[in-house]
Parts: structure tokens; sequence; C-alpha cells
């Protein structure tokens, strides 16, 4: 009997070690996966609006401007520029500006205050615009983001609603890895989100050929959302498909003012139209 439960016993106890020893195995195993890489922001501070635009589609030599007459000058800044001298920038004819705010869910331009807040103070009609991740995070997200860091609207007469921008990819794949539906999507979901949760309509910076390759030249943006064009030439050339006209023509890396220049395709009276809350 005694060498029964002895044996019983050995059986247990071998049984516990085994179980132990799978327990053991199956914990390496969990410990051994590797965490989730963080998201990339190693250019954000170099990245504004159209650098990536610049770098692939360059720049087409000319200085005079097509259909001018009419247009009203400006300029978009980020902390690339560092500290602006804004009575300069009014003096030199600015009246409206757009200044970087964020990069997806993890990046706030340091200089954001002194330049959003130094164009509100010395005159100028201002803007925020948010440079758009679709590899880290989803448009609603990121859309919440650019809020929560500046990217809101007032009405104050001032304040022109948020822009995304949304170009190539400093990072690598230039659609960020996403198919035409999905980007598509992903701009969807920003806007909607902007629009239900600031009452604008944000404008949408974009050339027409990275539209094309990364939308599939979507259409469906052209009634709901004004159209910030970069071109680096003497035309605005091509429109992306659903829009019928600019509001905005980036049109210069570089020139009188800081930054990239700008025409508001209108009057002053149409960013002030714009600013106080006019589609």
């Amino acid at each position: 009997m005694s060498r029964t439960v002895a044996g019983h016993d050995e059986q247990r106890w071998r049984a516990r070690l085994a179980a132990a020893g799978a327990l053991a195995a199956f914990a390496s195993v969990v410990v051994a996966v590797p965490a989730e890489a963080a998201p990339d922001y190693s250019l954000a501070d170099t990245n504004y609006a159209g650098t990536q635009i610049a770098r692939h589609e360059g720049v087409v030599p000319g200085s005079a401007r097509a259909d001018t007459t009419d247009q009203t000058l400006g300029h978009d800044v980020s902390g690339h520029q560092g500290a602006v001298d804004w009575a300069a920038a009014a003096a030199g004819g600015a009246k409206f500006t757009y200044v970087k705010a964020t990069e997806g869910t993890g990046f706030v331009n340091p200089q954001y205050g002194q330049q959003y807040d130094g164009a509100h103070a010395a005159g100028l009609i201002r803007g925020a615009y948010h440079f758009a991740r679709p590899d880290i995070s989803g448009g609603a997200e990121q859309a919440e983001y650019f809020i929560a860091h500046g990217g809101g609207w007032r009405s104050d007469g001032k304040t022109l609603p948020g822009a995304l921008d949304i170009e190539y990819n400093p990072y690598g794949d230039v659609c960020y890895g996403k198919n035409p539906a999905d980007m598509t999507a992903w701009i969807t979901d920003f806007t909607r989100t902007y629009l239900a949760k600031v009452k604008r309509s944000a404008l949408i910076y974009t050339s027409t050929t990275w539209w094309k390759q990364c939308t599939g030249n979507a259409s469906g943006f052209g009634n709901t959302n004004p159209l910030w064009l970069a071109r680096y030439g003497p035309e605005v050339g091509e429109l992306p498909a659903g829009w019928d006209k600019q509001s905005i023509w980036q049109f210069a890396r570089g020139g009188g003012l800081p930054g990239d220049q700008n025409y508001y395709n209108g009057p002053f009276g149409r960013v002030v139209a714009l600013a106080g809350g006019a589609a």
C-alpha cells in the first residue's frame, strides 16, 4: 500500500514539474514578443507644407504669375522659420498666413504660439494647419489632436478654418502604405471630424499629382472643403478632381515674405469672408 501511495505522489510531483515547465516556456515566449515601435517624428521639425511636393515634383522656372489680378498675397510658416518678424511681414504686403500647428498625434510646432498669436497681433488673418500622418493613426484621432493643440476656429473675424496638409510621406512610401480607397476614407474621417467639432469645413492642402496617385483622384471633397493647391510655377495648372477653383495657391517656396508664398483666389474681402464663416 505504501508503495502505491508513494508512486501516486511521485506521479503528481512529476506532473506538477511538467506543468510548471510548460508555464515557464509560455511566459518566455510572451516576453519575447517585441513591443510595437514608437512613431517616427524625427523629421517633424523640418516637415512643412510643400517640402515633399517640391522634392517630388520640382519647381517650374518662371517668375511671372498669370492671372494675379484680384489675388490677395499671403504666406505660410512653420517651426522651420523660427520666430517670425510679423511687423515686417505685414509691411511686406502679407494679408493672411497659415501656421503649422501639429503633425500626426505626437508633435506640436514649438514656435506655434509666437507665430500664430504674433500674426494676429500684427493684424494678419491667420489659420493653422496639420501635417497629416496616415501611417500613425486614424483621421478622426488626428483631427481631434489638431483641434486640441491650436487648430480650432474662433469667430473673431481674424481666424481662418484649419487646413489638412496631405502630401508625400517624408518617412517612406509616398501614400503612407494606403490604397486610394483607404486614403480617401482617412481624409474623410479627418474632415468630417473637424466639421463636427469646429462647425467649419477644413481646407485641404495638396498637389494634383499626389492627389491623383494616392486617392485615385477622388472627387468627393470639392463641394465641402476649400482647396489649397501647391504648384511652384507661373500658373496654377490642373486641379484635382471635384474642384473647379482653388481658394489658395501656394506658388513659391520663398520670396518677399517668410516661408512659402501664397495667393488667395480673390480680393481681400473674400479672405475676410472666409474668416467670418462664409463657405
